[in-house]
């Protein structure tokens, strides 16, 4: 694809993405994410715990919070929750369950994995970086309380990213002015094996058609690959997924 973006990256082109393991002392699992200006710090912590529904059933249980911090972006971000907030981070629980074979975690031990995603700058895309981050938040977590046996609770890796069209052009890895701007708006999340675990789609400017859907399905196909890609490099002899 020609270079269409004013930050000239090409239509099918990635932000630069830079992930940073162990960012927190304190956190079992923690990864500092850049994708372009957006920037995510996200913990995975395991507590001993499971929600009352699961007690006594040997199950784990993961779950996940979301938020955007005040300085995130150019005008104050209230820190109560919305209904926003609420509804990114059960798409991040759902992904990353998706992903966590819980009844193997339960075998393992009946805890719970908490997933805290918090934006330190806001670029577009924040809630696609938060799942390809925690992943890898996640996998550092569980090595880390169980070694070698907690490859066993990975059903997948888990990644996600979105696209969207732009002036009539198909975009891959929206940023705020793209995304603000666009006439159609896609959240695709995926497994590193093919299957797609949520997608998110609006036509924001009118109707898209089943061609401008198979066209961008198959743009953050590429993306995610690339994205898989850099979880296994970053994750080295850690990467659960045979």
């Amino acid at each position: 694809m020609s270079s269409t973006r004013f930050d000239g990256r090409a239509g099918d082109d990635l932000r630069p993405i830079s992930i940073t393991r162990g960012f927190q002392s304190t956190s079992a699992g923690s990864v500092l994410y850049r994708s372009g200006k957006t920037t995510l710090l996200v913990s995975a912590q395991i507590s001993d715990q499971v929600p009352p529904f699961l007690v006594g059933k040997n199950q784990g249980w993961l779950t996940a919070e979301y938020s955007m911090l005040p300085g995130s972006t150019p005008s104050r971000k209230d820190r109560r929750p919305d209904g926003r907030g609420t509804e990114i981070q059960r798409l991040i629980g759902r992904s990353l369950r998706a992903a966590v074979d819980l009844n193997a975690l339960g075998a393992l031990a009946p805890c719970t994995i908490h997933v805290d995603a918090d934006v330190l700058e806001a670029d577009g895309g924040t809630r696609t970086a938060a799942i390809s981050a925690a992943f890898v938040a996640v996998v550092d977590a569980l090595s880390a309380r169980f070694g070698e046996a907690s490859k066993s609770v990975f059903r997948d890796a888990v990644a996600a990213i979105s696209v969207g069209v732009v002036a009539g052009v198909p975009l891959l890895d929206l940023n705020y002015r793209e995304d603000s701007k666009a006439e159609v708006d896609f959240n695709v999340v995926r497994l590193s094996g093919g299957g797609l675990v949520e997608v998110q789609g609006t036509g924001e400017g009118g109707v898209f058609s089943r061609s401008q859907l198979d066209q961008l399905l198959d743009l953050a196909e590429v993306g995610l690959d690339r994205i898989f890609h850099l979880q296994r490099e970053q994750l080295g002899h850690l990467w659960p997924v045979a």
